[in-house]
């Protein structure tokens, strides 16, 4: 762990991981959205989990929903089998431990739910994060930015133009960052005292832990639904609480490059996932997984290196500009900008270019994929072309997008 300070050791985490995540289907019909692979070896949550980790924040509290079981295995087996970190993490779920056993109406209310377990620890601060996002943090500078200002709420705020600032919640502050309005996608949003930028939330949150148990309790009286978006901050405004944005782009970690600051991504449809994962693939990435002064942590599994086979002029196996994972073979095909999660395999005569792969998928001989999204165990027959003719890919039950990626879920 890199955090080390009296601030990381008096604050828990609850991570909010039941998203359903209906823009990226058909990805997230059998998983949530923080189960869905990334980068190939990784799922989403691994980020969230391993800035927390990173940061010396010892007790994370992961509160899981939709479809749960794939998630509560991968951190099962990656948080506490792979990495002995069994004693980092509780994971939750309503589905299965809930008192009343009822889903989260609202993201504080899935707070609210299990509030027993921030009134029973000793934690001067509670650390409220998405699972579903992509970005390193060292959410110790945040905590310190939180106590410094004496502060009720800190929200993380992404520095964005006014035409991005449209698509978030915006926060209206002053010249000390203090948090005077928050509102939901605003036509003519409110920009950063002095600059042209405006902030928009990133959904994270740190809270002073009486305070926090305070505005759920009161929320409570008023909205079944309790959200921290709609209720939560808007209350806390209205009783003149201590509400602060802290820029997500004074953010630093060791080993961070200048492109990578203040690069954060939602991944919430498929254009914006695909295209973040196709970024790790180019020679300087805005986010680079090679930086071990911060791991993104995961389940190594026990596989081989990954492997290339056959060296005839027409028969070669090669990878070019390529994110190849453990266990994978390429026999006799060709692999460019591409990315290939652990244990695939493409065969003589293929091509894969601009595409993810993700777990065992199995590429027959002679088949064509371009800009094409693979799910896990899909076995692609010898001689099937995927990306070059759309109509025949909405044929086949495939999704295309607007943008033509192509996805491909079903077993062929």
């Amino acid at each position: 762990m890199f955090g080390t300070g009296n601030a990381e050791r008096n604050t828990i985490a609850m991570v909010l991981a039941g998203g359903k995540g209906d823009r990226l289907s058909p990805l997230t019909l059998r998983r949530p959205k923080p189960s869905v692979a990334f980068g190939g070896k990784y799922k989403i949550i691994d980020f969230v989990l391993s800035n927390l980790f990173n940061s010396g924040i010892k007790r994370v509290y992961i509160l899981t929903q939709y479809r749960a079981y794939s998630l509560n295995k991968h951190i099962r087996e990656s948080w506490g089998k792979w990495t002995g970190l069994g004693e980092f993490f509780v994971a939750i779920s309503p589905e299965t431990r809930s008192e009343s056993e009822e889903w989260f109406k609202g993201t504080a209310d899935a707070i609210l739910q299990y509030l027993r377990f921030v009134e029973h620890s000793d934690a001067d601060y509670v650390a409220i994060f998405g699972g579903d996002h992509i970005y390193r943090m060292d959410i110790g500078q945040m905590i310190e930015f939180h106590r410094r200002n004496r502060a009720d709420m800190t929200l993380a705020a992404l520095e964005v133009s006014p035409e991005e600032a449209t698509r978030f919640g915006v926060l209206s502050v002053d010249e000390d960052f203090r948090v005077t309005a928050f509102t939901e996608k605003p036509k003519k949003p409110e920009r950063i005292p002095d600059r042209e930028t405006c902030f928009a939330s990133m959904g994270n949150y740190i809270f002073s832990t009486k305070k926090l148990i305070d505005v759920l309790l009161e929320g409570k009286k008023h909205h079944e639904d309790l959200d921290f978006g709609k209720h939560v901050i808007p209350m806390m405004l209205r009783q003149k609480d201590r509400v602060f944005a802290y820029n997500f782009n004074d953010n630093l970690i060791p080993g961070m490059k200048q492109e990578e600051r203040g690069y954060w991504r939602d991944v919430g449809t498929i254009d914006s996932y695909y295209e973040a994962n196709m970024d790790l693939v180019k020679p300087s990435p805005h986010l680079n997984l090679y930086n071990y002064k911060w791991p993104i942590l995961t389940n190594q599994g026990n596989l081989p290196p990954a492997k290339t086979i056959f060296d005839e002029d027409n028969r070669r196996g090669v990878n070019l500009d390529s994110y190849v994972c453990a266990g994978c073979i390429t026999s006799g095909g060709t692999v460019r900008r591409s990315i290939l999660g652990p244990r695939s395999r493409v065969n003589s005569y293929s091509l894969v270019e601009d595409s993810i792969l993700f777990e065992n998928v199995n590429v027959g001989r002679s088949a064509r994929i371009r800009k094409a999204i693979i799910d896990k165990n899909v076995n692609i027959p010898d001689g099937t072309v995927i990306g070059y003719d759309h109509e025949e890919d909405r044929r086949r039950g495939y999704t295309v997008t607007e943008s033509g990626i192509v996805v491909v879920c079903e077993t062929l």
